[in-house]
């Protein structure tokens, strides 16, 4: 009972943070289920599954909220679904125990990605509502929905802050796009796993129970985008990444009881610095808005 609690509130965290980021559900649950012991491709299985029912909440509650580019959403859909079913499908035949160090590699790098992104973006903060050109989308979407489906998570950290960089979308609207997309992604995913690997493996307790935690979250997240400092949010979510994939990395390494203190110590004070930097960053973008509209008085 107490591991089915751990693992609702996981959900809902995780769903917390990739509503309001864009970002986190997939790499965030993986990298805890991965703390379990479960292999990658049941993992990644397990939580694709779940995403199918979370993603759909998730895109309807940003559609009503108006955080949408329903064209951006179309572009991505297609190339992502055919990358994230080919990359269940190559995951799925992959001995766990092998793939286990490399897929926790892909998801330390996407937490190192997105704490980086959310502390040196400079265009995070800028809006733009001009027409966006597409050509880009068809990669991106192979790519992102490739890593998605091989690292449990992926489809936001890649998709979120290659859009966002773009600047020509808001980046409520960017945030609700990757959400509202990774609908099909998920889904896709999980009919690639579905066909490679042994379904009964799964414990489809724990996916109902990552679910509903998701489930109570959605609509939260996407009220909340408007209003919460994503910076910190995007510190956060790259730390805990970066700290739960760290355990398999320093076993992998075969790192002594030195070392690994030493690991751990660097990436709880990169973390640290981390959250100072954001807040002392969001405080001073919020005082350079207060001079100009006191200049503009």
């Amino acid at each position: 009972m107490r591991k089915l609690i751990i693992l609702s509130l996981i959900g809902f965290v995780a769903q917390l943070v990739d509503g309001s980021l864009g970002m986190g559900y997939g790499v965030t649950s993986s990298s805890l289920l991965l703390l379990y012991g479960i292999t990658p491709a049941l993992a990644s299985a397990s939580v694709h599954f779940a995403e199918v029912v979370t993603t759909a909440a998730s895109g309807i509650s940003h559609l009503r909220f108006g955080n949408v580019d329903k064209e951006t959403v179309w572009r991505l859909i297609i190339p992502g679904s055919i990358g994230a079913f080919i990359g269940a499908c190559f995951l799925s035949h992959l001995p766990g125990n092998e793939v286990k160090p490399f897929v926790s590699m892909i998801l330390f790098c996407l937490g190192v990605y997105v704490l980086w992104r959310f502390l040196f973006n400079k265009n995070y903060y800028k809006s733009d509502n001009t027409k966006k050109k597409g050509r880009f989308l068809v990669p991106l979407g192979l790519v992102a929905g490739f890593l998605d489906a091989t690292g449990g998570g992926g489809w936001g950290p890649i998709s979120t802050p290659v859009l966002l960089s773009q600047n020509r979308l808001e980046p409520r609207k960017v945030i609700g796009s990757v959400d509202t997309s990774e609908f099909a992604i998920s889904l896709s995913a999980s009919v690639g796993f579905f066909i490679s690997l042994d379904w009964t493996q799964i414990d489809w307790l724990w996916v109902f129970t990552l679910m509903l935690g998701g489930l109570f979250a959605a609509p939260l997240a996407a009220w909340i985008v408007k209003v919460f400092p994503t910076s910190l949010l995007g510190v956060a979510v790259g730390g805990v990444i970066l700290l739960t994939n760290a355990n398999v990395l320093q076993k992998t390494w075969g790192l002594n009881m030195t070392m690994s203190t030493i690991f751990y110590g660097a990436i709880v004070l990169v973390w640290t610095i981390s959250f100072v930097y954001a807040f002392w960053k969001m405080k001073g973008t919020k005082l350079m808005k207060k001079e100009k509209q006191s200049d503009g008085i």
